[in-house]
């Protein structure tokens, strides 16, 4: 009787990997891959600006008083600017030595404190008023998390339309009736260039009229999506 069993087994067990050698025969059978894309270049509309102070001092804790000064300041103007994020940065403190004596001289502390918003009015003229204490360290531009998934969800689309034509094409090209999807893959990707602060754009003008005509050259981002996947012919 365990003999029978065994042998049943090790029927069931060759029946059944025959059966998969054969489906997977045939899922390998006409696969071909395609690749299809959708571009769109989108005017970037959010700014962001760090900016720092650095202060020196011989007492460590009069150093830091002076940095938490100014740095209450700057989130209480910032304040009037609700439509402007602003959060604070990274903060250091460290010892500066004389280069001969190697005896400590003083303390330098330095610390950050960074800016973004659509509105670019706003935070231009939010920038301005921190200048007074404030050095600009970097301005650059990029598209807003909303716009980009926005303009994403519409590249989808594009791209998987695009990759459906080419699948027809192909099918056509090769004489076939027409072609079942095996996989898709769709990835997004986008490219932020950085662009240079500007001279012009180094200091803002306090005067409002100044900061409304200030040319922000915001640029544009290049967002892309790609759509990658398996069709097999019918």
């Amino acid at each position: 009787m365990r003999l029978l069993s065994l042998a049943a087994t090790l029927l069931a067990v060759g029946a059944a990997s025959t059966a998969f050698a054969q489906q997977n025969e045939s899922l390998n059978y006409n696969i071909v891959n395609v690749q299809a894309e959708a571009t769109r270049e989108v005017s970037n509309d959010q700014m962001h600006a760090v900016l720092y102070i650095e202060k020196s001092h011989k007492q460590p804790a009069e150093l830091a008083s002076q940095i938490n000064q100014l740095m209450s300041q700057a989130i209480a103007t910032a304040r009037k600017y609700p439509q402007v994020k602003v959060e604070t940065g990274s903060q250091t403190t460290y010892p500066i030595y004389d280069n001969d004596s190697r005896k400590l001289k003083e303390w330098r502390g330095r610390a950050e404190v960074r800016v973004q918003s659509t509105d670019f009015k706003a935070a231009s003229q939010l920038v301005s008023e921190l200048q007074q204490n404030f050095q600009t360290q970097s301005i650059n531009f990029s598209v807003s998390d909303a716009q980009r998934k926005k303009v994403e969800n519409e590249l989808m689309v594009e791209a998987s339309k695009s990759f459906q034509q080419r699948a027809q094409m192909l099918s056509q090209a090769w004489n076939k009736s027409g072609y079942n999807l095996v996989n898709l893959n769709l990835n997004t990707n986008s490219y932020f260039p950085q662009p240079v602060m500007r001279a012009s754009m180094a200091k803002f003008a306090v005067a409002e009229t100044a900061v409304a005509d200030q040319d922000m050259a915001a640029g544009e981002s290049k967002i892309t999506v790609n759509a990658n996947g398996t069709i097999q012919f019918k």
